[in-house]
């Protein structure tokens, strides 16, 4: 993974999404997060709203892994829906608050994120003057990695910052 970070602060926009939620051990498990997408994508295709080239597909993480026991750790498959869309069973519906977050972009391997995720905390966030802010993190994911010529992910990774 390259060292060379790339990270912007920015306004981003609240969000509204249809999820499924998750509690317990998730880091590292591909199966878990396939099985999760397969069962919204599921759900939202048949309702048309995966059409739309506006809607996001991402990954919500309610708790911090350094405070919260690891059977405790909430996460939420996601994708952006119109703000009155129904749902029904195990799909939510929750907005994700808008607000200054850093912006990380990385192409990744399935086993890097946890490394990219300790850069930004580890590194980039004290060396540039923020500090986490209140708020849920999120992972915003741009490809189909089946179509990356080494099946990388391209994602962004957001978290919610102010100045120090």
């Amino acid at each position: 993974m390259e060292k060379d970070i790339k990270v912007e602060v920015k306004e981003m926009p609240e969000l509204h999404v249809a999820y499924i939620r998750h509690t317990g051990p998730f880091k590292g498990d591909t199966k878990l997060f396939a099985d999760l997408f397969g069962k919204l994508m599921g759900w939202a295709g048949p309702r048309g709203l995966l059409s739309s080239p506006q809607t996001m597909v991402l990954s919500v993480y309610h708790d911090d892994p350094g405070i919260t026991e690891e059977d405790n750790l909430r996460m939420s498959v996601c994708i952006t829906v119109p703000e009155d869309t129904g749902v029904e069973g195990e799909i939510g519906k929750m907005s994700v608050p808008g607000g200054m977050y850093a912006v990380a972009r990385f192409e990744l391997d399935p086993d890097e994120y946890e490394d990219a995720w300790n850069m930004i905390y580890g590194s980039w966030l004290p060396e540039n003057g923020y500090l986490y802010d209140e708020g849920v993190c999120y992972e915003i994911y741009l490809n189909d990695p089946e179509e990356h010529p080494q099946n990388k992910h391209v994602v962004d990774i957001c978290i919610p910052v102010k100045p120090i």
